[in-house]
């Protein structure tokens, strides 16, 4: 039998689980890539709070984002987590113009900001479940992207239950995040809240529900991934070609 083209990939990995660690490791990327993500919001927040110059905040907020990918580049380090970070920005940057063309208040236009979070955790939140309930949990394709088979997997009844776990586990700060945050938004929005508080509130608990809450996830997966040994079997990988000599 010749080697399978992706065998390199899980050569070194004997479980599931030793796998799906290492593939979340490179997907979240590590201290580095949490303070990458944190940084931009906390300018913006602290901006508006003290100058309450909608513009400057994004524009700085923008700014630090963007030294911050220069960094990368200077050190040819993976550029991912700022470009995400940069385009989180420019998407509420978006909705803040959305805010303004529709005649929204500079308070609204800072609630604006904070609009595109909550409706991507909601979106996320509901892709994952749905993910687990018709049976192809969303973790289950990271371990069929490193095997080169995306669905060899799903043979393997042991894999599918446990990456239904894991996706279950990465939608929970998601949904937290949605319920936490969309009635400060929608407090604010309407006037039941003040607008100030609620900006300040959104920029704090869009830190404090970020990675915090995401490590906590993490550790509930490792913990999982720690008392299991799913065995990379033939089922999990993909069908080798016999070789025609």
């Amino acid at each position: 039998m010749t080697p399978h083209p992706e065998a390199g990939h899980e050569a070194d990995v004997e479980t599931v689980e030793a796998l799906v660690r290492t593939q979340l490791a490179k997907a979240l990327g590590g201290r580095r890539g949490m303070v990458e993500a944190a940084v931009p919001t906390i300018v913006f927040t602290v901006l508006w709070l003290t100058t309450r110059e909608l513009q400057l905040a994004l524009a700085v907020s923008i700014g630090a984002a963007v030294l911050l990918l220069v960094a990368r580049i200077v050190q040819r380090s993976t550029v991912q987590y700022c470009v995400n970070a940069i385009f989180g920005i420019g998407i509420g940057w978006v909705f803040v113009t959305i805010s303004a063309r529709q005649g929204g208040s500079a308070d609204d236009q800072a609630l604006a900001y904070f609009l595109p979070g909550i409706i991507y955790n909601a979106g996320y939140s509901l892709v994952l479940a749905l993910t687990c309930l018709v049976g192809w949990p969303l973790v289950g394709f990271m371990v069929g992207s490193v095997t080169g088979d995306v669905t060899a997997w799903h043979h393997d009844k042991q894999v599918v239950r446990l990456c239904a776990i894991l996706t279950w586990l990465l939608a929970i700060p998601c949904v937290i995040r949605v319920l936490v945050q969309a009635p400060i938004w929608f407090g604010g929005r309407s006037g039941a809240i003040d607008a100030d508080s609620a900006v300040a509130a959104l920029g704090i608990l869009k830190i404090g529900l970020g990675w915090p809450l995401q490590l906590l996830a993490l550790l509930a997966m490792a913990w999982v991934l720690s008392r299991n040994h799913t065995p990379m079997t033939a089922s999990t990988l993909p069908a080798r070609p016999e070789s025609s000599d």
